[in-house]
């Protein structure tokens, strides 16, 4: 699995596709939590749910359809002002699936585990991306701090974290080339 760390910044970073009233501080807070969610799977372990049974790791909380249900709920629960049904509701539940989403395509991507139940509950398989570049971050935060950790966050800031900067920056860019067009018509 990537780290929580990194899912949170591609959560995050989804934050300037917002319609322009919705976009602050508190709904990138939002999604960096919505793209690390899944990973409380793990605390099945724990209540003694196999790695492979739907419900364990990188089961039904890495799946669609738990995306696609979270999504309007989030929306519904911290978007009280905004107008269900309306433009603006339905951005913030797309940006809401999109980053819960994104963890498991980001999981993915990595190179160890049973892969990933996109589909659960409607085809228990697992999937995994067909190239997978990204190293399995360690689940106990202490591991951070070793060499393995340390080798792990240099993997996922080289391929998530340099890119995702560069598609935010490249959003902004193009945000500000639009407002000075229009500043000049």
């Amino acid at each position: 699995m990537a780290s929580a760390f990194t899912h949170a910044v591609v959560g995050a970073a989804l934050t300037p596709l917002a319609p322009p009233a919705q976009r602050n501080g508190r709904l990138a807070v939002e999604l960096a939590a919505l793209a690390a969610l899944p990973d409380l799977d793990v605390l099945g372990f724990g209540l003694g749910i196999d790695y492979a049974h739907p419900l364990g790791h990188r089961g039904l909380t890495h799946s669609l359809l738990f995306a696609a249900l979270l999504a309007p709920l989030v929306v519904w629960l911290l978007h009280r002002d905004v107008r269900s049904g309306s433009h603006d509701w339905w951005a913030l539940v797309g940006l809401c699936f999109a980053a819960t989403a994104s963890h498991g395509v980001l999981d993915a991507f990595t190179d160890a585990g049973l892969g990933i139940g996109f589909f659960i509950p409607f085809d228990n398989r697992r999937y995994f991306m067909p190239w997978r570049p990204l190293a399995t971050s360690p689940l106990e935060p202490s591991a951070f701090f070793s060499h393995w950790g340390l080798r792990v966050m240099a993997n996922e800031i080289a391929w998530v974290w340099l890119p995702t900067a560069a598609c935010v920056v490249a959003v902004w860019l193009r945000r500000r080339r639009r407002d000075a067009n229009r500043r000049w018509r």
